[in-house]
């Protein structure tokens, strides 16, 4: 696959998750660690900070820290501290509605500047907190994320930029007769429309999608401008941006849209020595029995691994069928290919450790390379790191890692524009022929 290397790849990192804490003598201190956080990425010139989100207090632990927070009342914060970096939250297309994230997703784009994009997820978890008994299987879970998409997509298009006027007094006008109805009627939503907010600066905040299974590789290449995907070795990242741009291309869709990100775990060390002591001490702390569920979650959470000696294979008796599993089926198949390679339970826990992602261990050098050779292949435009925020990774990251990609001529030195759409180099949307009627 050739690569198209005029563009630079961007990179994000994640905003600062638990906010407060039992101790914190003051609710303060948390949101200042955030922003402590997101001042940081914006100093290192990080294209944007990325927030997940999970819809259930996970009592056994397996999701690690992640929905710990409303991700959009968190970016809003955070947005008032910085001034480039972008600010993407994750939402749920299953329990969340169109108009009300219209709303909030506009608004978060206006009181940033023009900084606002939103992460599409069909969940995999929650739906005890929703009324729903049973979590809906995954072709009605994307049938309704279409729907979303296009409802959001047609409320923030409908609207005459022109529609709100600042008067020289300093006050605004606002000309209801140019925002207009979309009278969508579909099997999951029926909005009448107009959104009651004011066109966006960037017209549509970004739009990111996650989801690899059959039903999330089809919605990405129709709709998403950004595609977050776990591809954990380069002949997977290879074979899936070919499957998704050439279905992309099925859809009329712009030469290289969507863009593809992968999120990139990695241990840094200072030298090989280092790389080495610090990669046994990370699999030193695992705790293997939490790490039999986690890997069981990874396989879609019906397998019972308790039985099952640490080092040897697992039977292919116990691998499930990945056309049955209901919840996170990219990530099943991902896990299912690790054991029919042959890889030992230990092995595979090990793994579970980065869920299906992408994980290299290494000197700066050694991750610039491994880098590299996805985006000159041209199957990685966004890449999400890991290290801000971890006192003994952080300096490798910031002071080892960045320089090495942009010495490379990978990385952007600065900011390219004021809008998140800018920096990511997406093409602007052309306003005026969506506002011509």
């Amino acid at each position: 696959m050739a690569g198209n290397n005029k563009r630079r790849l961007k990179t994000l990192v994640g905003a600062g998750s638990y906010l407060y804490a039992a101790n914190d003598q003051k609710p303060l201190p948390g949101i200042q660690r955030a922003v402590e956080l997101a001042r940081k990425a914006e100093a290192a010139k990080i294209t944007g900070l990325f927030t997940a989100d999970l819809l259930q207090a996970d009592p056994a632990g397996l999701a690690g820290s992640t929905g710990s927070q409303d991700p959009l009342i968190t970016l809003a914060a955070l947005s008032q501290v910085t001034s480039r970096i972008g600010l993407v939250a994750t939402v749920s297309t299953t329990y969340q509605h169109p108009y009300n994230l219209a709303r909030l997703v506009a608004t978060l784009d206006h009181v940033s500047g023009g900084r606002a994009a939103w992460n599409a997820v069909t969940s995999s978890v929650g739906e005890e907190n929703f009324g729903d008994i049973t979590l809906p299987d995954p072709a009605q879970r994307y049938a309704r994320a279409t729907e979303f998409i296009q409802v959001l997509n047609a409320l923030l298009d409908a609207n005459d930029p022109s529609a709100v006027q600042r008067a020289a007094s300093g006050g605004v006008k606002i000309d209801p007769q140019k925002l207009h109805p979309i009278h969508f009627h579909g099997d999951f939503f029926r909005v009448q429309g107009p959104l009651n907010v004011p066109v966006p600066p960037q017209g549509r905040p970004v739009q990111f999608q996650a989801g690899q299974s059959e039903e999330g590789i089809t919605l990405g290449a129709r709709y998403a401008e950004v595609i977050y995907t776990s591809q954990p070795t380069f002949e997977d990242a290879v074979a899936f941006v070919e499957q998704l741009h050439q279905r992309a291309r099925g859809f009329g869709r712009a030469e290289n849209l969507p863009l593809v990100m992968n999120s990139f775990h990695s241990v840094i060390g200072e030298n090989d020595a280092d790389v080495a002591r610090r990669l046994r001490e990370k699999h030193e702390r695992i705790d293997y029995q939490q790490g039999r569920l986690k890997l069981a979650d990874m396989l879609g959470g019906e397998v019972d691994l308790r039985d099952v000696p640490l080092d040897q294979p697992l039977p292919a008796a116990r691998l499930p069928d990945v056309a049955q599993v209901n919840r996170r089926r990219g990530r099943a198949e991902i896990f299912r290919r690790f054991a029919l390679q042959g890889l030992t339970l230990r092995e595979l826990i090990i793994q579970a450790q980065e869920t299906g992602h992408w994980f290299t261990a290494g000197t700066p050098e050694q991750l610039a390379d491994a880098i590299e050779q996805r985006y000159r292949a041209g199957v990685l435009d966004v890449i999400s790191l890991h290290g801000l925020g971890q006192p003994d990774q952080e300096d490798l990251l910031v002071n080892g890692l960045l320089p090495e990609l942009r010495k490379r001529g990978l990385l952007d030195e600065d900011y390219q524009g004021d809008t998140f759409r800018e920096n990511l180099g997406l093409p602007a949307l052309n306003m005026g022929s969506l506002h011509s009627k």
